[in-house]
């Protein structure tokens, strides 16, 4: 078999994935598959090359990840990758309309001098892998979030929001019985209460208690405009809760412009 006829399988093989694959000879991108193309919108590995330069210079600087700054001198980004331990190879690239997405790298690289690169996306995992469900993390009573754990790792949230260019949305919700009792009185209500809001939110938001009659919904928006269409569906979530003599308050903030996590968690204690 000759080296066209191998390249050809090899071509079909990655362009069935679902992953971005890029197929290097030394330092050079000699093959990308569809998805790749699909990604920065190129039609072929040439036209990559002429409008993008060197592969490492795609990388996006962000502090969090790998990239051409955090390299040696004289080293090439595999060397410098696979220094790292697994979890940490991450890069962020983005897209042809400048959007970023983070990646998890794996290099193959069992033919001398050839390495199989496969970039898996991970960037509507990165929020799920702060918020890692464990009994020490939960309200045990309602089954939202603890109050405690949010604060540990708001920094890290904020990450996730500067990441995806996008700002922090709040939203307060306040519960009251009509004869004065508090909803936590009542597990059944406290239950059924937490668990209507919680089923009906995104699986990257975060359903948080925040204090006795209180839920704090925590999600990430692009738009004042977009965060009020979610306060307008929590209170139609509200008006359908099935929970007798029930009351709820709802107040939304936003994060504002260089404002930090700890001020917006001051404001909404307000």
């Amino acid at each position: 078999m000759d080296d066209k006829t191998s390249l050809a399988l090899i071509q079909s093989v990655i362009d069935s994935q679902k992953d971005l694959i890029v197929l290097f000879q030394g330092d050079e991108p000699i093959s990308i598959n569809k998805a790749f193309k699909r990604f920065v919108s190129t039609s072929s590995v040439e036209q990559y090359k002429a409008e993008f330069g060197s592969f490492v210079d795609n990388f996006v600087p962000h502090p969090s990840y790998f990239h051409k700054e955090k390299m040696a001198s004289k080293e090439n980004w595999f060397e410098a990758i696979l220094k790292l331990d697994e979890i940490d190879r991450v890069v962020s690239m983005m897209t042809s309309d400048y959007e970023p997405h983070a990646f998890s790298v794996d290099i193959q690289s069992s033919i001398e001098d050839y390495k199989i690169v496969t970039f898996t996306d991970i960037t509507q995992t990165l929020i799920k892998r702060i918020m890692i469900e464990n009994n020490a993390n939960m309200d045990v009573q309602s089954g939202a979030f603890a109050k405690k754990y949010f604060l540990q790792i708001s920094r890290s949230y904020q990450d996730a929001a500067v990441f995806s260019e996008k700002i922090i949305g709040a939203i307060l919700i306040e519960a009251s019985l009509a004869d004065g009792s508090n909803i936590s009185s009542s597990q059944d209500n406290l239950s059924a209460f937490s668990n209507h809001f919680k089923n009906n939110i995104r699986q990257d938001d975060m359903w948080i208690r925040w204090q006795e009659n209180a839920f704090l919904l925590i999600f990430l928006v692009d738009s004042m405009t977009n965060a009020e269409k979610m306060l307008e569906k929590l209170r139609n979530l509200g008006n359908t809760l099935g929970i007798k003599d029930i009351n709820c308050r709802f107040s939304l903030k936003t994060q504002n412009e260089n404002e930090t996590i700890k001020e917006f968690i001051l404001r909404i204690e307000e």
